[in-house]
């Protein structure tokens, strides 16, 4: 017999002895049976794709590029039936509806740097004060020449130092020239006529020499009251008030009331 005729029976008798469907089926179900069920399943999910059977089935070492190998021998229809099989009866997982994932939260601490505080703004210079220069000291009847001591009329006058200018006034709240000096030869009871040029006939006119404290002092649209020693007492102008003043009309007539 030649060595073709001696190696062809050969290799029929090893398929017929091992029978490869079998010893696939065989495998799978040790699987299944020794292996944990989470394991098991994963194991007969390969097997149902026939990747995993092969794997075991080929020796290692074995010479891939023999066509006639056990592992390609393997009926993968029928191993992958039983493994289906295998999957449906086996136990099935259940979670219960109640059941919770705990999760635990990581306890995050955020640690924010606070603004840094504004610079306080300098404080404002006081502003300046001006000084004001001292006022003039009111004149009071202690401040007459002892020519208008005893003069009644330069005393009331003294009185109203101060009360300001108003044109056609004739009250405290407000004199003109000629009202100052109507309503103060009122209070010692003399009634002289109202307006200036009225007063510069109302009473005898004199040289200034021998002026006297009380008498009038007329000048064109203007009247004072004579205070003794060159000083008047009068109602200038708009915008001043009564003033104890020097005498600075021209030429001035004096005229004596009585």
């Amino acid at each position: 017999m030649s060595d073709l005729q001696r190696h062809r029976p050969v290799t029929g008798r090893h398929r017929a002895a091992h029978r490869p469907a079998d010893r696939a089926a065989a495998t799978a179900q040790a699987l299944t049976t020794t292996l944990s069920s989470p394991v098991r399943r994963g194991v007969l999910a390969l097997a149902a794709s026939g990747a995993f059977l092969s794997t075991l089935a080929s020796p290692a070492g074995a010479d891939t590029g023999n066509t006639e190998s056990p592992a390609m021998a393997l009926d993968l229809d029928a191993l992958s039936a039983q493994a289906a099989e295998a999957l449906r009866s086996g136990p099935a997982v259940a979670v219960p509806s109640g059941a919770k994932l705990d999760v635990e939260a990581a306890s995050i601490t955020v640690a924010v740097t606070p603004a840094p505080e504004p610079e306080p703004e300098p404080e404002p210079e006081p502003a300046a004060v001006p000084t004001a220069s001292p006022a003039a000291p009111t004149p009071t009847a202690a401040d007459l020449p002892p020519s208008a001591a005893g003069s009644a009329v330069v005393e009331v006058a003294m009185r109203y130092l101060g009360v300001p200018y108003l044109w056609g006034g004739t009250t405290p709240s407000g004199f003109d020239c000629s009202g100052f000096t109507w309503y103060v030869f009122q209070q010692i009871g003399i009634d002289l006529p109202r307006t200036s040029s009225e007063q510069q006939y109302a009473g005898t006119p004199v040289p200034a020499s021998a002026a006297q404290p009380g008498d009038l002092i007329w000048s064109p649209g203007h009247i004072g009251i004579y205070a003794g020693d060159g000083m008047q007492i009068e109602a200038p102008s708009p915008g001043k008030s009564v003033r104890y003043t020097a005498i600075w009309q021209s030429s001035p007539t004096y005229i004596r009331i009585g």
